[in-house]
């Protein structure tokens, strides 16, 4: 039997009646994907795809406390449903009281769309896109470079119910398109992404002429030693280091004295001052253009996420408010013991301090009073120092030169260490917030929207010789 035969929420109600744990969890989630790939001017390869996944999370309440299990499968029938069940029963009876259990959430409105179909997408959302970047191709052809990349379009229809009564769903469309453009002798490469939601907001011919421009300022090339530079990062280098950034603010870790965001003596730092300019960086599920789920969705419990907090509402939260840190990530649980509010991870991240330049504007304010950097992106990222969240990485596809207002050439890659912390302290400038595609980490978070930022002393620890 396909599983495309057992409607989703048919599955949710089957694992429920098919539970003999104190409590349940069921989560059924419906994929739908669309892509498109191209090299050197030209199509290669496209699809569409549909699968299915679903977690059964069992409670079991013993003489010690509530232990949890979990189990997660693919492509699951109503006839396959029963040792999924029967294996999170089990798990949860050979489990150990789970630290984080709370009383599943309850008095949640039902979700009007839980016994409808699953959204999905098809090629049809390329539709408008594929002609246009068709005559990308055709024009690049005709200026001799290259155009590379893939567009990317997926539709998740998530299913939540509980034994508590919850029956919520939601639908989260996710669009990605990254373009990298060589040169024909491939000795120079620029890097131009997009998230969107349904391609109808992505404008081939821009981008394009975005990355023309990037290879017109790399034919001559200047090599830098290592060093503190004066530089800019654009949206999606911004993007990258706060998203984790974000996934460091445990308020729990916080408080045991673990990360960044602990206070020395004991506690969290809510409530200090992080930067002298007035930036917010906040999360809202209702955001336009980057709407995302507004009730918590988890699969598994960590220091940021508990099981027994699905279907929990979600609201706009700030992390930092005019500078001042305000919030942590927080469960129910955790929440509990730090004595701060509970403020789950939402999945969307939106940095703004009222600045109104763009980066091309920025650049034409930099390098006169000696010479400052220009940033395509960052990759590589890794983590070096907790305590004070220190990571390190490299720059790609483009590192520019700017001189007296201009870009005048293209220098040598960078390894960089920063904090994204001590950088938005060190910022002395914000430019005007858009949506952008977080380059390392776009396979897991897309709905983000930054400004470029000045850094006056950037850390280009070492000379790199990536590309």
């Amino acid at each position: 039997m396909s599983p495309r035969q057992n409607k989703p929420h048919e599955i949710v109600e089957r694992a429920l009646e098919l539970s003999r744990s104190d409590d349940c969890v069921v989560i059924a989630s419906e994929r739908s994907t669309a892509n498109l790939r191209w090299a050197a001017n030209a199509l290669t390869t496209n699809g569409v795809t549909r699968g299915r996944s679903v977690t059964v999370i069992a409670t079991v309440d013993g003489a010690e406390g509530t232990a949890s299990g979990v189990v997660s499968s693919s492509a699951v029938t109503a006839a396959e449903l029963e040792p999924l069940v029967r294996a999170a029963e089990a798990a949860a009876r050979d489990a150990g009281p789970a630290e984080d259990a709370q009383p599943l959430i309850t008095g949640v409105a039902h979700s009007p769309a839980f016994t409808e179909a699953p959204a999905e997408t098809s090629s049809a959302v390329f539709d408008d896109f594929a002609p246009a970047l068709g005559e990308s191709f055709a024009r690049a052809r005709s200026e001799a470079r290259e155009l590379y990349g893939f567009a990317h379009h997926e539709v998740v229809s998530s299913y939540l119910g509980t034994s508590a009564g919850l029956r919520l769903r939601h639908d989260q469309p996710t669009g990605t398109l990254e373009v990298n453009a060589k040169s024909p002798d491939r000795s120079r490469s620029a890097w131009a992404g997009r998230a969107t939601r349904d391609f109808r907001d992505v404008d081939p011919a821009a981008l394009d002429a975005e990355l023309a421009q990037r290879l017109a300022w790399a034919e001559r090339r200047v090599e830098l030693p290592a060093g503190r530079y004066e530089t800019l990062l654009p949206p999606s280098a911004v993007a990258d280091l706060l998203v984790y950034q974000q996934w460091s603010a445990a308020a729990r870790d916080a408080a045991e004295g673990r990360t960044v965001f602990s206070r020395p003596g004991g506690g969290t730092r809510v409530g200090e001052k992080l930067s002298g300019l007035p930036l917010t960086l906040r999360s809202d599920p209702r955001e336009p253009g980057l709407e995302c789920a507004p009730f918590v969705l988890a699969s598994s419990s960590g220091d940021d996420a508990s099981v027994f907090d699905n279907g929990l509402p979600l609201e706009a939260t700030d992390w930092i408010r005019d500078g001042v840190l305000e919030h942590l990530l927080t469960t129910r649980h955790s929440a509990g013991l730090t004595d701060l509010p509970v403020t789950p991870f939402i999945d969307n991240l939106i940095l703004d301090a009222g600045g109104t330049r763009s980066l091309e504007e920025m650049v034409a304010a930099s390098g006169h009073d000696g010479p400052a950097l220009l940033l395509t992106c960052l990759w590589y990222i890794r983590e070096v120092d907790p305590a004070s969240l220190l990571l390190t990485g490299l720059t790609r596809d483009g590192v520019y030169l700017v001189e007296k207002g201009e870009v005048t050439a293209e220098v040598n890659n960078f390894r960089f260490n920063e904090s994204p912390v001590s950088l938005l302290g060190r910022a002395t400038e914000a430019g005007r917030t858009e949506p952008t595609l977080p380059r390392e980490w776009g396979d897991y978070f897309t709905r983000a929207a930054m400004p470029a930022l000045r850094i006056p002393d950037f850390n280009m620890s070492s000379v790199s010789q990536g590309v």
